[in-house]
């Protein structure tokens, strides 16, 4: 997390950690290709395509499993996002780059957020992505000390990676599992740890 970098002694650190022979898990380049600026980038036209030359077919199926990714950059591109989001808040999520549920802004608090921000380079810090509409379910949500109710969720199903690189040379890259999250529907954050959602198991037929 950023506080976790305030001082010169945690960058110093994180460099002697990125220039010895450990292990990283992961090192600053993996870290830093999933943030969600990142993203945003790779949604670009153009840029897939640089990592998968003359196969428009891979090309089309990862771009079909992007949500619509805009930019905050200073320029007329992102003056661009910033309209359309004061415009229509409830069409979109605006993002940090952070992981761990609680961080991400939704409706009317959009407008707040960058009407403070729209004429600076802090707002450079979020990406703006469409928000995904999903149908809701019945389902239990079972928690400590709270009574046992059936309620309208939502799920969102994520899967485990496991990548080992030496160098540029890639030794493992297999799917190794899934995380599935259910959250009540009136809730429009979903972290586990920030306590919106349970863990939950796909039923399938």
């Amino acid at each position: 997390m950023p506080r976790h970098y305030k001082s010169e002694k945690a960058w110093d650190a994180r460099l002697m950690m990125e220039c010895s022979l450990a292990v990283k898990c992961p090192d600053i380049s993996t870290h830093l290709a999933g943030t969600k600026k990142v993203q945003q980038v790779l949604a670009k036209p153009g840029v897939l395509e640089h990592f998968f030359p003359d196969q428009p077919q891979v090309v089309e199926q990862v771009r079909a499993t992007f949500a619509g990714l805009y930019t905050l950059d200073m320029g007329a591109e992102g003056d661009e996002t910033v309209a359309m989001a004061l415009a229509t808040p409830d069409r979109f999520v605006l993002k940090p780059q952070r992981e761990g549920g609680g961080n991400n802004i939704y409706g009317q608090e959009i407008c707040e957020v960058l009407g403070k921000v729209k004429s600076s380079a802090e707002r450079m810090a979020y990406i703006l992505m469409d928000k995904i509409q999903p149908v809701p379910t019945r389902n239990c949500l079972l928690r400590r000390g709270k009574p046992l109710k059936i309620s309208s969720c939502l799920s969102e199903l994520g899967f485990f990676g496991a990548y080992v690189r030496q160098g540029k040379d890639m030794l493992m890259n297999d799917c190794v599992g899934y995380l599935m999250r259910t959250k009540s529907s009136e809730y429009l954050d979903g972290g586990v740890a920030s306590g919106y959602a349970v863990l939950d198991n796909p039923l399938l037929f």
